[in-house]
């Protein structure tokens, strides 16, 4: 599922281009959830974690040029899309990496091509994510992102590649969630992704960014048995 966020001071603009994105997808069967915000500053302070943004530039307050470069700090990958009135900004776009700039009002045809491309690129740097709520908000985790689960008595985070994201879930259906996924449960606290480990003993597991990860005895040596398979379909590791 496609998390997409439209951004316009311009409410009207942003329900109208939403339901374009809606009817666009719908024709190709994409599910998505769209959400829309009326400022940059409620953009960044939202807590979904979106794929693709639609942002316009002449915003009250804080402009869409300085949104997009306040997000990137965070999100290097997400795509960009500026939506804009005046041809003006095109040039600046390229510092933030926006994905393609929208000339309003934007044409079915112009936007369907973008989205197209979009859903493209994604599906090519991304593989299999799951779908997490707090709070009534709901996030898509891709699962190449993240390194580990920690399990905090009812609490699961999500520790990775973007800051840690936490929400209420038994640990039996995060497991079976993850079946077939790469990921292993070492401890009773901890599923790890096999693709981030480094390194390992009989007592803990290095990951990728140099963490260390504890292994139960009784895990062990199921946990070799994973890890081995990984290796014969993935590469290798090195063990001490």
């Amino acid at each position: 599922m496609l998390m997409i966020a439209v951004c316009d001071d311009e409410m009207r603009d942003a329900l109208h281009l939403s339901s374009q994105i809606q009817t666009i997808l719908a024709e190709t069967n994409i599910p998505c959830i769209i959400k829309q915000y009326n400022s940059g500053r409620q953009l960044l302070q939202a807590p979904e974690e979106f794929d693709i943004i639609f942002l316009d530039i002449i915003m009250c307050g804080m402009d869409g040029m300085q949104t997009a470069e306040l997000f990137r700090r965070n999100f290097s990958d997400k795509l960009l899309i500026f939506v804009s009135s005046s041809r003006q900004y095109v040039f600046d776009s390229f510092a933030v990496e926006a994905a393609d700039y929208l000339i309003k009002p934007v044409s079915d045809h112009k936007l369907r091509s973008t989205l197209q491309r979009c859903i493209t690129r994604i599906g090519r740097h991304s593989e299999d994510f799951i779908i997490v709520s707090k709070d009534r908000q709901t996030r898509k985790l891709f699962l190449n992102e993240i390194r580990y689960f920690e399990i905090r008595g009812r609490l699961i985070e999500a520790h990775g590649k973007n800051p840690t994201f936490s929400w209420y879930e038994q640990i039996g259906a995060l497991e079976a969630a993850l079946s077939g996924k790469d990921f292993f449960r070492c401890h009773k606290s901890y599923l790890i992704n096999l693709k981030c480990v480094e390194l390992y003993n009989k007592s803990e597991v290095t990951l990728d960014n140099g963490e260390t990860i504890m292994i139960a005895k009784r895990r062990y040596e199921a946990f070799c048995a994973a890890i081995l398979e990984y290796m014969r379909r993935s590469g290798g590791i090195t063990t001490s």
